[in-house]
């Protein structure tokens, strides 16, 4: 029987599954580092890992019993998947199952930054409230207003949807390739011009091609109205530049659910009063959590069978 680690604690009905066909070990010791990481591809046969856990490119040197990891995420970039290929190693991730879950969230962070919900609620906890009053807690109104895509995958292209047919809203969107799709939405040229928008979203993937993407000159093009939110990675946006523009006035407000170098976030951010800040929930739904473990077990059970993984990226 094949030895698979499982890195987190999961879904139980996917453990269970796991466990009638592989000889399994669920890690509980949390993300881990590149040590544990090469250990373990010298320990087991398959892993299945997710965001956290470092199978950055020194991991696959050597001689590896492991062959297949399957990813719990549809992110990846925590994986050098070149590296995985180039020793022998599928690396497969969990498309589609957390599109509608992520964007939610993107909804729920375009909502809370511009309606200041994250004030509000620290308002009344802290008994600070004094009843209703004509100007307190002015926030901006989100429909009608025009909304910027970007990165016009299907996470990005779900937030257009609710964006569009449930608020009204003006889509422009950023690409790096050209991109059709069957609702009112308008791809733009330039960086500049989608950020340009009322709010700005981002939903492109991680990794070296976007890593700060969102840099200062970025930021610099939002209006001093803007509100910008982030539900892709965090590598993708320069934190200090975002935490400036925001301490500055420059923009208006942010709404994030990733980080820059999770779980830290640094006490200027957490101490901004115009920013919602989430524990990355983008897909912490239970029914998306099942559907992505299950997944992820799915691929490492097409691998065991001999079989191409359906979701494999390397």
């Amino acid at each position: 029987m094949k030895k698979l680690l499982i890195t987190r604690d999961i879904a139980a009905p996917v453990i269970a599954q796991a466990r009638d066909l592989f000889d399994v070990t669920v890690h509980d010791g949390g993300a881990l580092d590149a040590t544990a990481s090469a250990q373990a591809l010298r320990d087991y046969d398959a892993i299945l890992p997710t965001l956290g856990d470092d199978f950055a490119a020194p991991v696959f040197d050597g001689d590896l019993r492991c062959k297949m990891l399957g990813n719990f995420g549809v992110g990846y970039n925590h994986i050098d998947a070149a590296a995985a290929r180039a020793a022998g190693v599928t690396v497969s991730n969990t498309p589609d199952v957390l599109t509608d879950a992520t964007a939610d969230i993107g909804l729920t962070l375009i909502l809370a930054s511009a309606r200041r919900a994250g004030e509000g609620e620290r308002m009344v906890r802290s008994g600070a409230w004094g009843g209703f009053g004509p100007k307190n807690l002015l926030g901006t109104h989100v429909t009608g207003k025009t909304v910027g895509i970007i990165g016009m995958g299907r996470i990005g292209q779900a937030v257009a949807r609710r964006c569009h047919f449930g608020f009204a809203m003006e889509v422009v969107f950023f690409n790096r390739s050209a991109k059709s799709v069957d609702f009112p939405a308008r791809q733009v040229d330039t960086l500049a011009e989608a950020m340009g928008a009322d709010f700005v979203v981002v939903t492109t993937p991680g990794g070296a091609e976007t890593t700060r993407l969102i840099d200062k000159d970025a930021l610099a093009a939002m209006k001093s109205s803007g509100i910008f939110v982030n539900i892709s990675r965090g590598e993708v946006v320069d934190e200090a530049a975002l935490i400036d523009a925001l301490a500055s006035g420059a923009i208006t407000a942010a709404g994030l659910d990733v980080y820059e170098n999770e779980p830290h976030v640094p006490d200027r951010l957490r101490a901004l009063e115009n920013c919602v800040l989430l524990p990355h929930l983008g897909s912490a739904t239970a029914e998306t959590r099942q559907a992505m473990g299950q997944m992820a077990l799915d691929n490492i059970i097409a691998w065991a069978r001999g079989e191409a993984p359906p979701q494999a990226v390397n």
